[in-house]
């Protein structure tokens, strides 16, 4: 497990992340992103990421290569757990 608000995210993974899950990475309902300005949410999502990394949806799960989301029905089926 890593914290990426203290930690970060490992190399790379962020950009793997972007583009299997696009604008769907970004938690736009957080805290963080209402107290962005607007300008700020305008920005590229992987800076706004890398800068505030607090706004990525969570849990981002990686397993033997490949990333799940969140922890909704079809991620728990798929990892096996009930």
């Amino acid at each position: 497990m890593v914290d990426i608000r203290t930690d970060g995210m490992p190399e790379g993974l962020l950009e793997q992340a972007y583009a299997q899950f696009g604008s769907k990475l970004l938690n736009t309902r957080s805290t963080t992103w209402r107290g962005l300005s607007e300008e700020e949410r305008g920005g590229e999502p992987l800076a706004l990421l890398r800068a505030h990394p607090a706004l990525m949806k969570r849990p981002l799960i990686e397993r033997d290569g490949e990333l799940f989301l969140g922890w909704d029905q079809n991620t728990r089926a798929a990892l096996g757990v009930s």
